[in-house]
Protein backbone atom coordinates (compact mmCIF):
# COMPACT_ATOMS: atom_id res chain seq x y z
CA UNK A 1 0.00 0.00 0.00
CA UNK A 2 3.03 2.51 0.59
CA UNK A 3 2.40 6.13 0.89
CA UNK A 4 1.43 7.53 4.79
CA UNK A 5 -0.63 4.47 5.52
CA UNK A 6 -1.26 3.92 9.24
CA UNK A 7 -2.68 1.60 11.26
CA UNK A 8 -5.88 2.02 13.17
CA UNK A 9 -3.61 1.14 16.23
CA UNK A 10 -1.61 4.15 15.70
CA UNK A 11 -4.42 5.66 14.79
CA UNK A 12 -5.98 5.28 18.49
CA UNK A 13 -2.85 6.18 20.07
CA UNK A 14 -2.67 9.25 18.77
CA UNK A 15 -6.31 10.13 19.03
CA UNK A 16 -6.18 9.19 22.73
CA UNK A 17 -3.66 12.51 23.69
CA UNK A 18 -5.74 14.52 22.23
CA UNK A 19 -8.95 13.80 23.56
CA UNK A 20 -8.57 15.79 26.60
CA UNK A 21 -11.56 17.79 25.65
CA UNK A 22 -14.01 15.04 25.66
CA UNK A 23 -13.01 13.58 28.29
CA UNK A 24 -13.20 15.99 30.34
CA UNK A 25 -16.98 16.72 29.41
CA UNK A 26 -17.54 13.03 29.59
CA UNK A 27 -17.39 12.89 33.28
CA UNK A 28 -20.68 15.36 34.09
CA UNK A 29 -23.35 15.08 35.89
CA UNK A 30 -25.86 13.58 33.10
CA UNK A 31 -25.33 9.83 32.88
CA UNK A 32 -27.59 9.66 29.88
CA UNK A 33 -26.77 6.35 28.35
CA UNK A 34 -24.29 5.08 30.50
CA UNK A 35 -25.91 1.49 30.33
CA UNK A 36 -25.85 -0.70 27.35
CA UNK A 37 -27.11 1.29 23.54
CA UNK A 38 -29.02 -1.18 21.81
CA UNK A 39 -28.02 0.62 18.37
CA UNK A 40 -24.34 0.41 18.92
CA UNK A 41 -24.16 -3.04 20.95
CA UNK A 42 -22.12 -1.89 23.63
CA UNK A 43 -21.36 -2.43 27.40
CA UNK A 44 -20.44 0.65 29.16
CA UNK A 45 -17.89 -1.39 31.52
CA UNK A 46 -15.93 -1.44 28.31
CA UNK A 47 -15.59 2.22 27.83
CA UNK A 48 -14.56 2.59 31.09
CA UNK A 49 -11.79 -0.23 30.86
CA UNK A 50 -10.63 1.87 28.18
CA UNK A 51 -10.58 5.02 30.01
CA UNK A 52 -13.45 6.80 28.36
CA UNK A 53 -16.45 7.44 30.09
CA UNK A 54 -19.63 6.67 28.37
CA UNK A 55 -22.63 8.88 27.61
CA UNK A 56 -25.20 8.38 25.09
CA UNK A 57 -27.13 11.33 22.21
CA UNK A 58 -30.32 10.68 21.79
CA UNK A 59 -30.95 11.83 18.03
CA UNK A 60 -33.77 12.30 15.53
CA UNK A 61 -33.17 12.48 11.88
CA UNK A 62 -36.00 14.05 9.88
CA UNK A 63 -36.09 11.44 6.87
CA UNK A 64 -36.18 7.73 6.87
CA UNK A 65 -33.66 5.56 7.26
CA UNK A 66 -32.65 2.18 8.61
CA UNK A 67 -30.41 1.70 12.11
CA UNK A 68 -26.92 0.63 11.74
CA UNK A 69 -26.14 -2.53 12.77
CA UNK A 70 -25.14 -3.31 16.51
CA UNK A 71 -21.57 -4.47 15.79
CA UNK A 72 -21.01 -1.32 13.01
CA UNK A 73 -17.36 -0.85 12.73
CA UNK A 74 -17.45 3.02 12.87
CA UNK A 75 -20.02 3.68 15.28
CA UNK A 76 -17.61 1.17 17.64
CA UNK A 77 -14.73 2.93 16.78
CA UNK A 78 -16.40 6.49 18.03
CA UNK A 79 -17.48 4.90 20.89
CA UNK A 80 -14.23 3.35 21.89
CA UNK A 81 -12.15 6.92 21.11
CA UNK A 82 -15.14 9.10 22.71
CA UNK A 83 -17.47 7.30 24.90
CA UNK A 84 -20.02 8.65 22.52
CA UNK A 85 -23.01 6.41 21.14
CA UNK A 86 -26.39 7.40 19.46
CA UNK A 87 -30.13 6.58 19.70
CA UNK A 88 -31.04 6.96 16.47
CA UNK A 89 -34.86 7.88 15.98
CA UNK A 90 -35.20 8.43 11.88
CA UNK A 91 -38.60 9.73 10.37
CA UNK A 92 -41.68 7.74 9.66
CA UNK A 93 -44.76 8.86 8.05
CA UNK A 94 -45.51 12.75 8.05
CA UNK A 95 -42.68 15.32 9.05
CA UNK A 96 -45.09 17.93 9.72
CA UNK A 97 -47.14 15.53 11.78
CA UNK A 98 -43.91 14.18 13.68
CA UNK A 99 -42.64 17.31 14.49
CA UNK A 100 -46.39 19.26 15.62
CA UNK A 101 -46.27 16.39 18.23
CA UNK A 102 -42.65 16.75 19.43
CA UNK A 103 -43.51 20.82 19.76
CA UNK A 104 -46.71 20.33 21.58
CA UNK A 105 -45.75 18.19 23.86
CA UNK A 106 -41.98 19.76 24.13
CA UNK A 107 -40.90 16.29 23.77
CA UNK A 108 -37.34 16.63 21.95
CA UNK A 109 -34.01 14.25 22.09
CA UNK A 110 -30.48 15.64 22.55
CA UNK A 111 -29.78 16.72 18.69
CA UNK A 112 -31.87 16.67 15.72
CA UNK A 113 -31.65 17.64 12.14
CA UNK A 114 -32.59 21.49 11.53
CA UNK A 115 -36.48 22.11 10.79
CA UNK A 116 -37.89 25.71 10.92
CA UNK A 117 -40.66 24.72 12.83
CA UNK A 118 -38.12 23.44 15.25
CA UNK A 119 -36.78 26.76 15.21
CA UNK A 120 -39.38 29.14 15.34
CA UNK A 121 -41.09 26.92 18.60
CA UNK A 122 -37.23 27.56 20.63
CA UNK A 123 -36.14 23.74 20.15
CA UNK A 124 -33.23 24.97 19.56
CA UNK A 125 -30.65 26.24 21.91
CA UNK A 126 -28.21 29.03 20.30
CA UNK A 127 -24.60 27.50 19.57
CA UNK A 128 -22.24 30.43 19.19
CA UNK A 129 -21.02 30.80 22.54
CA UNK A 130 -20.92 26.60 22.86
CA UNK A 131 -18.66 27.07 19.83
CA UNK A 132 -16.61 29.71 20.92
CA UNK A 133 -15.76 28.15 24.61
CA UNK A 134 -15.67 24.79 23.64
CA UNK A 135 -15.19 23.93 19.71
CA UNK A 136 -12.33 25.46 18.05
CA UNK A 137 -11.97 23.02 15.50
CA UNK A 138 -16.01 23.87 14.51
CA UNK A 139 -15.21 27.72 14.64
CA UNK A 140 -12.13 27.30 12.56
CA UNK A 141 -14.13 25.31 10.01
CA UNK A 142 -17.02 27.41 9.73
CA UNK A 143 -15.15 31.16 9.86
CA UNK A 144 -16.03 31.98 6.46
CA UNK A 145 -19.52 31.10 7.14
CA UNK A 146 -19.87 32.87 10.00
CA UNK A 147 -22.43 35.66 9.42
CA UNK A 148 -24.27 33.50 7.07
CA UNK A 149 -25.44 30.76 9.50
CA UNK A 150 -26.94 33.65 11.70
CA UNK A 151 -31.12 33.47 12.11
CA UNK A 152 -31.88 36.97 10.28
CA UNK A 153 -34.61 37.09 13.05
CA UNK A 154 -32.21 37.52 15.71
CA UNK A 155 -28.64 36.73 14.91
CA UNK A 156 -28.24 33.71 16.90
CA UNK A 157 -26.72 30.42 15.32
CA UNK A 158 -29.38 27.38 15.92
CA UNK A 159 -27.78 24.60 13.59
CA UNK A 160 -24.53 23.72 11.96
CA UNK A 161 -24.81 23.11 8.27
CA UNK A 162 -23.69 19.83 6.84
CA UNK A 163 -22.98 21.17 3.36
CA UNK A 164 -21.40 23.92 1.29
CA UNK A 165 -18.02 24.51 3.50
CA UNK A 166 -15.35 23.78 1.07
CA UNK A 167 -11.84 24.36 0.86
CA UNK A 168 -10.95 23.76 -2.60
CA UNK A 169 -12.74 23.83 -5.94
CA UNK A 170 -13.21 20.01 -7.17
CA UNK A 171 -14.52 18.73 -10.04
CA UNK A 172 -16.93 15.53 -8.49
CA UNK A 173 -17.59 12.43 -11.00
CA UNK A 174 -20.81 12.51 -9.17
CA UNK A 175 -23.85 15.56 -9.61
CA UNK A 176 -26.05 15.33 -6.94
CA UNK A 177 -28.77 17.86 -7.97
CA UNK A 178 -32.07 17.99 -9.82
CA UNK A 179 -32.14 16.63 -13.68
CA UNK A 180 -34.04 15.21 -15.73
CA UNK A 181 -32.99 11.42 -15.21
CA UNK A 182 -33.06 8.83 -18.01
CA UNK A 183 -31.87 5.59 -18.28
CA UNK A 184 -28.89 4.76 -19.72
CA UNK A 185 -30.35 1.77 -22.78
CA UNK A 186 -32.80 4.33 -23.68
CA UNK A 187 -30.25 6.94 -25.07
CA UNK A 188 -28.11 3.51 -25.83
CA UNK A 189 -30.88 2.48 -28.06
CA UNK A 190 -31.20 5.38 -29.79
CA UNK A 191 -27.66 5.94 -31.39
CA UNK A 192 -26.32 8.17 -27.80
CA UNK A 193 -28.41 11.37 -28.99
CA UNK A 194 -27.67 15.08 -27.78
CA UNK A 195 -30.88 15.37 -25.86
CA UNK A 196 -31.89 19.05 -24.84
CA UNK A 197 -35.29 20.03 -24.72
CA UNK A 198 -38.25 18.24 -23.15
CA UNK A 199 -39.95 17.07 -26.31
CA UNK A 200 -36.41 15.12 -27.30
CA UNK A 201 -36.21 13.58 -24.07
CA UNK A 202 -40.29 12.82 -24.28
CA UNK A 203 -39.85 11.58 -27.56
CA UNK A 204 -37.08 9.16 -26.50
CA UNK A 205 -39.08 7.57 -23.69
CA UNK A 206 -42.07 6.83 -25.78
CA UNK A 207 -40.31 5.17 -28.45
CA UNK A 208 -38.27 3.06 -25.89
CA UNK A 209 -41.35 2.18 -23.86
CA UNK A 210 -43.47 1.11 -27.30
CA UNK A 211 -40.85 -1.22 -28.29
CA UNK A 212 -40.02 -2.28 -24.64
CA UNK A 213 -43.27 -2.85 -22.99
CA UNK A 214 -41.99 -4.74 -19.85
CA UNK A 215 -38.37 -4.60 -19.04
CA UNK A 216 -37.10 -7.88 -17.12
CA UNK A 217 -40.97 -9.32 -16.87
CA UNK A 218 -41.63 -5.79 -14.86
CA UNK A 219 -44.47 -3.38 -16.46
CA UNK A 220 -42.28 -0.24 -18.26
CA UNK A 221 -43.16 2.73 -16.50
CA UNK A 222 -42.34 5.48 -19.29
CA UNK A 223 -41.94 8.46 -16.36
CA UNK A 224 -41.91 8.74 -12.58
CA UNK A 225 -43.50 11.90 -10.44
CA UNK A 226 -42.54 12.00 -6.85
CA UNK A 227 -44.89 14.27 -4.55
CA UNK A 228 -44.81 12.64 -1.34
CA UNK A 229 -44.63 14.57 2.54
CA UNK A 230 -42.06 17.53 2.23
CA UNK A 231 -40.44 16.12 -1.01
CA UNK A 232 -42.11 17.95 -3.25
CA UNK A 233 -39.90 19.18 -5.65
CA UNK A 234 -40.81 16.00 -8.23
CA UNK A 235 -43.90 17.77 -9.12
CA UNK A 236 -43.28 21.16 -8.56
CA UNK A 237 -39.60 22.55 -9.54
CA UNK A 238 -39.16 21.63 -12.95
CA UNK A 239 -40.13 24.45 -14.66
CA UNK A 240 -37.79 27.24 -13.18
CA UNK A 241 -35.02 25.00 -14.65
CA UNK A 242 -36.69 24.52 -17.92
CA UNK A 243 -36.66 28.02 -18.54
CA UNK A 244 -32.70 28.23 -17.65
CA UNK A 245 -32.71 29.35 -13.95
CA UNK A 246 -31.50 27.58 -11.16
CA UNK A 247 -33.07 25.68 -8.10
CA UNK A 248 -34.28 28.38 -6.16
CA UNK A 249 -37.22 26.31 -4.62
CA UNK A 250 -40.60 28.34 -5.24
CA UNK A 251 -39.62 31.06 -6.89
CA UNK A 252 -36.88 32.28 -9.59
CA UNK A 253 -35.14 35.21 -9.37
CA UNK A 254 -34.76 37.88 -11.87
CA UNK A 255 -32.62 40.71 -11.55
CA UNK A 256 -32.63 39.96 -8.51
CA UNK A 257 -36.41 40.28 -7.53
CA UNK A 258 -38.10 36.90 -6.33
CA UNK A 259 -41.52 35.84 -8.12
CA UNK A 260 -43.45 32.48 -7.75
CA UNK A 261 -43.58 30.84 -11.08
CA UNK A 262 -46.47 28.15 -10.20
CA UNK A 263 -49.05 30.19 -12.07
CA UNK A 264 -47.13 31.23 -15.17
CA UNK A 265 -47.22 30.81 -18.73
CA UNK A 266 -43.83 28.39 -18.53
CA UNK A 267 -45.05 26.42 -15.98
CA UNK A 268 -48.58 25.49 -17.72
CA UNK A 269 -46.26 24.78 -20.56
CA UNK A 270 -44.61 21.97 -18.60
CA UNK A 271 -47.79 19.93 -17.04
CA UNK A 272 -49.82 20.66 -20.46
CA UNK A 273 -46.56 18.42 -21.41
CA UNK A 274 -47.42 15.74 -18.58
CA UNK A 275 -50.61 15.68 -19.43
CA UNK A 276 -50.43 15.09 -22.66
CA UNK A 277 -47.87 12.14 -22.08
CA UNK A 278 -50.32 10.92 -19.35
CA UNK A 279 -53.24 10.36 -22.03
CA UNK A 280 -49.89 8.38 -23.98
CA UNK A 281 -49.62 6.06 -20.84
CA UNK A 282 -46.69 7.20 -20.67
CA UNK A 283 -46.57 8.23 -16.72
CA UNK A 284 -47.04 5.68 -14.12
CA UNK A 285 -50.69 4.99 -12.68
CA UNK A 286 -49.96 4.73 -9.42
CA UNK A 287 -47.18 7.98 -9.37
CA UNK A 288 -50.10 10.34 -7.10
CA UNK A 289 -50.86 8.03 -5.14
CA UNK A 290 -47.65 6.03 -4.44
CA UNK A 291 -45.04 6.80 -0.73
CA UNK A 292 -41.05 7.61 -1.09
CA UNK A 293 -40.42 3.69 -0.33
CA UNK A 294 -42.96 2.37 -3.09
CA UNK A 295 -41.44 5.69 -5.85
CA UNK A 296 -37.74 4.01 -4.69
CA UNK A 297 -38.81 0.42 -5.06
CA UNK A 298 -39.96 1.10 -8.32
CA UNK A 299 -36.67 2.48 -9.53
CA UNK A 300 -34.49 -0.26 -7.64
CA UNK A 301 -36.45 -2.67 -9.91
CA UNK A 302 -34.70 -1.22 -13.45
CA UNK A 303 -38.40 -0.50 -14.90
CA UNK A 304 -38.72 3.13 -14.63
CA UNK A 305 -37.41 5.13 -17.28
CA UNK A 306 -37.58 8.85 -16.41
CA UNK A 307 -37.94 11.33 -14.08
CA UNK A 308 -37.06 14.66 -12.55
CA UNK A 309 -35.49 14.52 -8.69
CA UNK A 310 -32.09 15.40 -7.14
CA UNK A 311 -29.82 12.76 -7.46
CA UNK A 312 -29.09 12.26 -3.84
CA UNK A 313 -32.83 11.97 -3.36
CA UNK A 314 -33.03 8.49 -5.36
CA UNK A 315 -28.98 7.26 -5.02
CA UNK A 316 -30.13 4.57 -2.82
CA UNK A 317 -32.19 2.99 -5.62
CA UNK A 318 -29.53 3.18 -8.25
CA UNK A 319 -26.72 1.44 -5.63
CA UNK A 320 -29.68 -1.45 -5.60
CA UNK A 321 -29.35 -1.21 -9.58
CA UNK A 322 -25.56 -1.16 -9.60
CA UNK A 323 -25.11 -4.28 -6.99
CA UNK A 324 -27.76 -5.76 -9.32
CA UNK A 325 -24.76 -5.38 -11.87
CA UNK A 326 -28.03 -3.53 -14.13
CA UNK A 327 -25.55 -0.71 -15.14
CA UNK A 328 -27.91 0.17 -18.84
CA UNK A 329 -30.60 0.90 -16.05
CA UNK A 330 -29.09 3.44 -14.19
CA UNK A 331 -29.17 6.88 -15.12
CA UNK A 332 -28.05 10.08 -16.69
CA UNK A 333 -29.06 13.34 -15.41
CA UNK A 334 -29.94 15.73 -18.22
CA UNK A 335 -30.41 19.51 -17.98
CA UNK A 336 -33.43 19.88 -19.78
CA UNK A 337 -34.31 23.01 -21.16
CA UNK A 338 -38.09 24.24 -23.22
CA UNK A 339 -35.66 25.58 -26.22
CA UNK A 340 -32.82 24.28 -27.32
CA UNK A 341 -31.56 28.62 -27.82
CA UNK A 342 -31.62 28.80 -23.45
CA UNK A 343 -28.95 27.73 -22.19
CA UNK A 344 -29.01 25.10 -19.36
CA UNK A 345 -29.14 25.87 -15.13
CA UNK A 346 -29.08 23.00 -13.40
CA UNK A 347 -25.51 23.12 -11.78
CA UNK A 348 -24.40 25.55 -9.14
CA UNK A 349 -21.83 26.33 -7.24
CA UNK A 350 -21.63 24.74 -3.71
CA UNK A 351 -24.00 27.13 -1.22
CA UNK A 352 -23.97 26.76 2.45
CA UNK A 353 -26.80 24.59 3.40
CA UNK A 354 -28.77 26.49 5.50
CA UNK A 355 -31.50 24.68 7.68
CA UNK A 356 -30.08 21.30 7.36
CA UNK A 357 -27.36 20.03 9.93
CA UNK A 358 -27.56 19.35 13.53
CA UNK A 359 -28.88 21.27 16.26
CA UNK A 360 -28.80 20.20 19.86
CA UNK A 361 -32.15 20.61 21.08
CA UNK A 362 -33.23 22.77 24.87
CA UNK A 363 -33.56 19.35 26.35
CA UNK A 364 -30.30 18.68 26.62
CA UNK A 365 -28.99 19.38 29.52
CA UNK A 366 -25.75 22.64 29.85
CA UNK A 367 -23.62 19.27 30.48
CA UNK A 368 -24.61 16.94 27.60
CA UNK A 369 -24.62 20.01 25.35
CA UNK A 370 -20.89 20.92 25.80
CA UNK A 371 -20.21 16.82 25.12
CA UNK A 372 -21.89 17.49 22.12
CA UNK A 373 -20.12 20.18 20.76
CA UNK A 374 -16.94 18.52 21.85
CA UNK A 375 -17.72 15.69 20.14
CA UNK A 376 -18.34 17.18 16.89
CA UNK A 377 -15.34 19.81 17.36
CA UNK A 378 -13.27 15.94 17.57
CA UNK A 379 -14.97 14.56 14.87
CA UNK A 380 -14.85 17.76 12.15
CA UNK A 381 -10.87 16.70 12.52
CA UNK A 382 -9.26 15.55 9.71
CA UNK A 383 -8.23 12.01 10.98
CA UNK A 384 -11.96 11.33 11.68
CA UNK A 385 -13.23 12.98 8.53
CA UNK A 386 -11.00 10.86 6.58
CA UNK A 387 -12.63 7.52 8.72
CA UNK A 388 -16.01 8.96 7.84
CA UNK A 389 -15.68 9.65 4.20
CA UNK A 390 -13.37 7.02 3.34
CA UNK A 391 -13.18 4.60 5.97
CA UNK A 392 -10.64 2.20 7.55
CA UNK A 393 -7.70 2.20 5.99
CA UNK A 394 -6.21 -1.13 4.83
CA UNK A 395 -10.13 -2.08 5.18
CA UNK A 396 -11.87 -0.05 2.73
CA UNK A 397 -9.42 1.98 0.80
CA UNK A 398 -5.75 1.67 -0.04
CA UNK A 399 -3.25 4.27 -0.26
CA UNK A 400 -0.72 4.28 -3.57
CA UNK A 401 2.32 6.98 -3.10
CA UNK A 402 0.44 8.49 -0.65
CA UNK A 403 -3.27 8.66 -2.67
CA UNK A 404 -6.38 7.29 -1.86
CA UNK A 405 -8.05 4.78 -3.92
CA UNK A 406 -10.23 1.96 -3.63
CA UNK A 407 -10.04 -2.06 -4.84
CA UNK A 408 -12.94 -3.04 -7.05
CA UNK A 409 -14.13 -5.16 -4.32
CA UNK A 410 -14.47 -2.27 -1.82
CA UNK A 411 -15.68 0.33 -4.72
CA UNK A 412 -18.65 -2.73 -4.95
CA UNK A 413 -19.08 -2.64 -1.14
CA UNK A 414 -19.47 1.17 -0.91
CA UNK A 415 -22.85 1.33 -3.07
CA UNK A 416 -24.00 -2.62 -0.80
CA UNK A 417 -26.60 -0.84 1.57
CA UNK A 418 -26.55 -3.96 3.59
CA UNK A 419 -22.68 -3.44 3.69
CA UNK A 420 -23.14 0.08 4.21
CA UNK A 421 -25.42 -0.51 7.49
CA UNK A 422 -21.99 -2.11 9.42
CA UNK A 423 -19.15 -0.34 7.86
CA UNK A 424 -20.60 3.09 7.38
CA UNK A 425 -21.66 5.83 9.63
CA UNK A 426 -23.99 7.20 6.83
CA UNK A 427 -26.84 8.09 9.33
CA UNK A 428 -24.49 10.11 11.32
CA UNK A 429 -21.96 11.79 8.53
CA UNK A 430 -24.78 12.82 6.22
CA UNK A 431 -26.33 15.25 8.69
CA UNK A 432 -23.38 15.93 10.57
CA UNK A 433 -20.65 19.32 10.00
CA UNK A 434 -18.22 17.84 7.02
CA UNK A 435 -14.95 18.47 5.12
CA UNK A 436 -15.52 19.37 1.64
CA UNK A 437 -12.90 19.83 -1.11
CA UNK A 438 -9.28 18.25 -0.45
CA UNK A 439 -7.64 16.94 2.85
CA UNK A 440 -3.85 18.37 3.68
CA UNK A 441 -2.02 15.63 1.91
CA UNK A 442 -3.83 17.28 -1.22
CA UNK A 443 -6.64 13.77 -1.39
CA UNK A 444 -10.08 14.56 -1.96
CA UNK A 445 -12.73 14.59 0.57
CA UNK A 446 -14.76 12.68 -1.88
CA UNK A 447 -13.52 9.20 -3.44
CA UNK A 448 -16.43 10.71 -5.98
CA UNK A 449 -13.34 13.52 -6.75
CA UNK A 450 -10.74 11.73 -6.58
CA UNK A 451 -9.35 11.75 -9.99
CA UNK A 452 -7.47 8.31 -9.92
CA UNK A 453 -10.64 7.09 -8.62
CA UNK A 454 -12.84 8.08 -10.95
CA UNK A 455 -10.67 6.75 -13.84
CA UNK A 456 -10.01 3.48 -11.96
CA UNK A 457 -13.53 2.85 -10.91
CA UNK A 458 -15.55 3.04 -14.19
CA UNK A 459 -16.92 0.22 -15.12
CA UNK A 460 -16.06 -1.04 -18.74
CA UNK A 461 -20.21 -0.33 -19.37
CA UNK A 462 -19.96 3.63 -18.32
CA UNK A 463 -16.34 4.27 -20.27
CA UNK A 464 -18.05 3.16 -23.58
CA UNK A 465 -20.83 5.21 -22.60
CA UNK A 466 -19.36 8.58 -22.21
CA UNK A 467 -17.05 7.61 -25.27
CA UNK A 468 -19.93 7.74 -27.27
CA UNK A 469 -20.42 12.03 -26.04
CA UNK A 470 -16.68 12.20 -25.49
CA UNK A 471 -17.34 12.96 -22.20
CA UNK A 472 -15.39 12.23 -19.34
CA UNK A 473 -18.22 12.00 -16.48
CA UNK A 474 -22.09 12.99 -16.07
CA UNK A 475 -21.45 15.97 -14.45
CA UNK A 476 -20.19 17.03 -18.46
CA UNK A 477 -23.61 16.56 -19.69
CA UNK A 478 -24.35 20.03 -17.76
CA UNK A 479 -23.31 23.42 -18.40
CA UNK A 480 -20.59 24.83 -16.07
CA UNK A 481 -21.69 26.05 -12.94
CA UNK A 482 -21.83 30.12 -13.00
CA UNK A 483 -21.09 32.27 -9.69
CA UNK A 484 -23.36 31.79 -7.48
CA UNK A 485 -25.40 35.26 -6.54
CA UNK A 486 -23.88 35.80 -2.83
CA UNK A 487 -27.39 35.46 -1.43
CA UNK A 488 -28.44 31.99 -3.56
CA UNK A 489 -30.49 30.25 -2.65
CA UNK A 490 -34.46 31.41 -2.17
CA UNK A 491 -35.43 28.15 -1.05
CA UNK A 492 -33.13 27.88 2.24
CA UNK A 493 -34.95 31.53 3.39
CA UNK A 494 -36.93 30.75 6.84
CA UNK A 495 -40.40 31.72 6.12
CA UNK A 496 -41.02 31.93 10.09
CA UNK A 497 -43.78 29.59 11.47
CA UNK A 498 -46.78 31.04 11.62
CA UNK A 499 -46.16 34.03 9.51
CA UNK A 500 -48.53 35.49 6.39
CA UNK A 501 -45.45 34.38 4.17
CA UNK A 502 -45.22 30.92 5.69
CA UNK A 503 -49.49 30.60 5.46
CA UNK A 504 -49.51 31.27 2.05
CA UNK A 505 -46.79 29.28 1.27
CA UNK A 506 -48.11 26.35 2.76
CA UNK A 507 -51.64 27.54 0.89
CA UNK A 508 -49.98 26.97 -2.09
CA UNK A 509 -48.41 24.31 -2.22
CA UNK A 510 -51.58 22.18 -0.82
CA UNK A 511 -53.15 23.96 -4.07
CA UNK A 512 -50.60 22.42 -6.33
CA UNK A 513 -50.72 19.23 -4.71
CA UNK A 514 -54.47 19.31 -5.06
CA UNK A 515 -54.65 20.79 -8.98
CA UNK A 516 -51.20 19.73 -10.24
CA UNK A 517 -52.49 16.16 -10.07
CA UNK A 518 -56.25 16.96 -11.78
CA UNK A 519 -54.51 18.91 -14.82
CA UNK A 520 -51.73 15.57 -15.34
CA UNK A 521 -54.95 13.44 -15.05
CA UNK A 522 -57.96 15.41 -17.29
CA UNK A 523 -58.52 14.64 -20.22
CA UNK A 524 -56.39 16.82 -22.58
CA UNK A 525 -59.59 18.60 -23.70
CA UNK A 526 -60.05 19.33 -20.13
CA UNK A 527 -56.65 20.96 -19.45
CA UNK A 528 -57.01 24.73 -19.32
CA UNK A 529 -59.96 24.80 -17.82
CA UNK A 530 -58.55 22.86 -14.76
CA UNK A 531 -55.40 25.28 -15.08
CA UNK A 532 -57.59 28.25 -15.10
CA UNK A 533 -59.30 27.09 -12.18
CA UNK A 534 -55.69 26.32 -10.29
CA UNK A 535 -54.09 29.83 -11.33
CA UNK A 536 -57.44 31.62 -10.06
CA UNK A 537 -57.18 30.04 -6.96
CA UNK A 538 -53.01 30.93 -5.93
CA UNK A 539 -54.07 34.16 -6.93
CA UNK A 540 -56.62 34.62 -4.40
CA UNK A 541 -53.35 34.29 -1.86
CA UNK A 542 -51.61 37.15 -0.75
CA UNK A 543 -48.39 35.86 -2.68
CA UNK A 544 -46.93 38.99 -2.06
CA UNK A 545 -46.86 38.67 1.47
CA UNK A 546 -44.78 35.63 0.43
CA UNK A 547 -42.45 37.14 -2.34
CA UNK A 548 -42.06 40.03 0.18
CA UNK A 549 -40.62 37.42 2.54
CA UNK A 550 -38.47 36.16 0.35
CA UNK A 551 -36.84 39.62 -1.12
CA UNK A 552 -36.43 40.87 1.86
CA UNK A 553 -34.21 37.85 3.52
CA UNK A 554 -32.31 38.39 -0.08
CA UNK A 555 -31.81 41.77 0.33
CA UNK A 556 -30.42 41.08 4.11
CA UNK A 557 -28.52 38.33 2.98
CA UNK A 558 -26.63 40.85 0.21
CA UNK A 559 -26.07 43.33 2.72
CA UNK A 560 -24.61 41.76 5.76
CA UNK A 561 -23.25 38.41 4.26
CA UNK A 562 -19.61 37.65 2.97
CA UNK A 563 -17.39 34.94 2.41
CA UNK A 564 -13.65 35.90 2.72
Amino acid sequence: MGGKKKSVLRFSMVLLLSLGLVLSACSGGNNKGAAKNDNNGQEAGENVANGVEPFEISVFIGQPDQQPTPDNKIYKLIREKTGASFKFEFLAGDIDQKLGVMIAGGDYPDMMTANQKLTAAGAFIPLEDLIEEHAPNLKKHYEKYWNMMKDPNDGHIYNLPNYGVTNADVSSSWYSGPAFWIQKDVLAEAGYPEVKTLDQYFDLIKQYKEKHPTIDGTPTIGFEILNYDWKNWGLFNAPQHLIGHPNDGGVVVKDGKAEIFADKDYAKRYYKKLNEMNALGIIDKETFTQNFDQYMAKISSGAVLGMFDQHWNFQSAENALITQKKDERTYVGLPLVFDEGIRDHYKDRPALNLNNGFGITVNASEEQAIRIIKLLDTLIQEDWQKILAWGIEGEDYIVKDGRFMKTQEQRDQFTDATWKLANKADSFYGQAPKMEGLFSDGNATDAAAQPEEILAGMKEYDKNFLAQYGFNSYVDFFSPAPENDIAYPAWSVDLVDGSEAKIVNTKQNELSTKYLPKAILAKPEEFDSVWDEYVTEIRKLNIKAYEDRINEVLQWRRDTWSVK
